[in-house]
């Protein structure tokens, strides 16, 4: 049947979805060898990050001994993000440059770092849910050049302040010195958050990061408690008490996904946290999370950090491990009584205050007193109306 390789790769145009928060994604048609054609959806990120991989992996041909040998496109690295204005400016750039991918000698357009980027994945065949608030919205590349689509106007971005100095141990990574305002441009699952200044740009760990405004703002969703199974890519040892130890390949449950990449999980009867970077569902490319890993390895807790300096008050509440687990007992005690009522186990940590406070005992009532108690203890104003005849 002959090596695997893609004939051709054609943009369609974007999307700009809204969870975890506003972003865009580009549409690419990749046809392959055997004449099957597929859609998947790619950040401008990734994009950029295999461009520095290939460049990496290929110096000559990228120029860095001799940059009249140079073969491999230019990419502009991610830029001011101005919302959805930037990202139709950028179709032309990467039409162009996914037609000169494909222009490459065959070590580099079919090498597999490659091939593996633009392979379908679990997220690319997944529909938007109804639980969504707002729908992904689809720009499509128009067919007339002289046609412009609708554009709206720039997006603003959320704004952090890092509350500790940071060290990038890697190229993509962007270092932080306490105080420095950034804004959000990604916010990725493994808790790491793609940002940028006026100049400079890259990844940074979001616990390193509060925002600006809002301090009490409620950005991580709510616990699942029926949770949702996902497999261990690699083991983890537990440096916390409140986190879990598990090795390699092991079944779990996720019961709170935590925006900073910490992610409250069950097994068995123990609840704790995980690294999100170390857990993927079944069916999912393993070998893409494993580049991720290498390259930057699992965020470090807000907990770990040292000398953190919060311009708020107050720091954002979460739950304790104690009310994770007495939760997951109180969904599971339901989930084997069939036919009962709903699982108390979603009620928020407020909720079950209220309910605690109104099964207090409530102080006794004391007796009435007796008629010549109320006669003797009354004024005598009330005495003389008692008195006089009706």
């Amino acid at each position: 049947m002959g090596d695997t390789f893609i004939r051709h790769i054609a943009l369609l145009g974007f999307e700009k979805r809204f969870v975890p928060s506003q972003h865009y994604v580009y549409m690419f048609l990749v046809k392959w060898q055997d004449l099957s054609e597929k859609v998947v959806y790619r950040k401008f990120t990734e994009i950029y990050e295999l461009h520095k991989l290939l460049k990496e992996m290929f110096p000559i041909e990228a120029g860095d001994i001799n940059p009249q040998n140079r073969i491999i496109p230019h990419l502009p690295a991610p830029r001011w993000f101005d919302g959805q204005r930037a990202a139709e400016s950028r179709q032309g750039t990467l039409t162009e440059y996914c037609n000169a991918l494909m222009s490459l000698p065959v070590k580099i357009s079919r090498c597999p770092q490659l091939l593996d980027f633009f392979k379908v994945r679990p997220d690319d065949l997944k529909l938007p849910t109804d639980s969504q608030t707002k729908k992904p919205e689809t720009y499509l590349v128009p067919k007339d050049n002289n046609s412009v689509s609708d554009i709206t106007g720039p997006i603003i971005l959320q704004t952090y302040r890092a509350i500790a100095d940071f060290e990038k141990t890697s190229g993509s990574q962007m270092a932080l010195a306490t105080g420095d305002v950034v804004d959000v441009v990604e916010k990725s699952e493994s808790g790491w958050w793609f940002c940028q200044t006026k100049t400079k740009r890259g990844w940074v760990p979001a616990s390193y990061l509060e925002p600006l405004d809002s301090p009490d703002e409620s950005e991580d969703p709510e616990p699942n408690y029926e949770g949702e199974p996902y497999v261990t890519i690699k083991a983890y040892t537990a440096e916390m008490e409140d986190e879990v130890s598990l090795q390699e390949g092991e079944t779990i449950e996720v019961i709170h996904k935590l925006l900073d990449g910490w992610w409250v999980i069950r097994k068995d009867d123990i609840t704790g946290y995980f690294p999100s970077m170390y857990l993927q569902k079944s069916g999912q490319d393993v070998a893409q999370a494993q580049r991720q890993i290498k390259s930057r390895g699992a965020p470090p807790r807000r907990s770990s950090i040292r000398n953190a300096h919060s311009i708020h008050q107050r720091s954002r509440k979460r739950l304790s491990q104690d009310t994770y687990r007495r939760n997951s007992v109180r969904y599971l005690q339901q989930r084997r009584r069939p036919g009962r009522p709903g699982p108390r186990s979603a009620a928020s940590p407020h909720r079950e205050q209220q309910e605690s406070e109104r099964a207090k005992p409530q102080p006794a009532v004391p007796p009435r007193p007796s008629a010549d108690l109320i006669l003797h203890r009354c004024s005598e104003s009330t005495k003389r109306k008692l008195a006089s005849p009706v």
